[in-house]
């Protein structure tokens, strides 16, 4: 999910591109920050690019990533 619609901003490796780097951002925002932030979109990025259940995937992973 996250190398089909987001890895083109932030990089495969989370890395960051034009988007920020996510490789830790699971210390700095909680799951349902992330999810909020995916739903809602922020600074450059468009809400809802994905949703529902895949959202919630996504984000659980990435409040993983510390």
């Amino acid at each position: 999910i996250f190398v089909n619609n987001c890895a083109s901003c932030h990089g495969e490796n989370l890395e960051g591109t034009s988007g920020p780097a996510l490789d830790t951002i699971g210390s700095s925002m909680s799951q349902d920050e992330i999810l909020e932030q995916i739903k809602n979109g922020g600074p450059g990025m468009p809400p809802a690019i994905i949703q529902g259940e895949e959202a919630k995937s996504v984000a659980e992973w990435l409040s993983e990533q510390k």
